[in-house]
């Protein structure tokens, strides 16, 4: 109990970490959706070399390991002239890499749309932007709202690996805590219960978002 009583001494410690994390992934959350929502428009496209670089760069984030990413971003890009404090660089990380998630959620959804709802849309005057943001996008995002809600669970876990590059977040603070006092469960154990309280945060919402879809339809 006596690692307990410690991480309780330090949980201001604690909870600045986990509102930073807060913080972080609801901002990468908000631009990988944002980014990713562009990105469909491109993987669509009739266009075959407009759909090839876009479906290059989503394969590229598929396959590349977050954590390599990370390292690019924040310590290889200085050598080409590009440096971002490690806050904006973990950002710019979750961002890009799970952009390239959400837009493959979209296009899969996108897909699955029943072309007359489409044919409507042009019937109603609809074209080019105005009608995928009034006819196309509102159902594909309904449609994809369970699994984007396991990519925004899927960047809460990400925001972790930024602790490589001191980003002052959840696990950082847990992993700088156990390294001062020697506390490994406790201050891990903390971490873990303060992710699984973000976790079922996200599954709550979209649980909601998801109930007002159905009620929509």
């Amino acid at each position: 109990m006596g690692q307990f009583a410690i991480v309780w001494q330090h949980r201001e410690m604690m909870l600045a970490g986990f509102a930073n994390t807060l913080v972080i992934a609801a901002l990468s959350a908000v631009g990988a959706l944002a980014l990713g929502t562009l990105l469909t428009i491109p993987l669509m496209s009739r266009r075959r070399a407009v759909a090839a670089l876009a479906t290059a760069y989503v394969d590229a984030m598929r396959c590349v390991p977050f954590l390599l990413f990370v390292y690019l971003i924040y310590y290889g890009l200085p050598s080409l002239g590009l440096r971002f404090d490690n806050w904006s660089a973990g950002i710019i990380a979750l961002v890009l890499y799970n952009a390239g998630y959400m837009a493959e959620l979209l296009r899969a959804s996108w897909t699955s749309l029943p072309r007359e709802m489409i044919e409507a849309g042009h019937a109603f005057c609809f074209s080019g932007w105005r009608l995928f943001r009034r006819i196309v996008l509102p159902p594909v995002l309904f449609a994809a709202l369970p699994l984007i809600g396991n990519q925004l669970i899927q960047i809460v876990k990400d925001s972790a690996f930024l602790t490589i590059i001191a980003v002052a977040e959840l696990t950082h603070q847990a992993t700088s805590l156990q390294a001062t006092y020697f506390i490994p469960f406790a201050a891990f154990l903390a971490a873990v219960a303060l992710y699984w309280l973000i976790c079922v945060a996200v599954e709550s919402i979209i649980g909601y978002a998801n109930r007002y879809a159905e009620v929509r339809r």
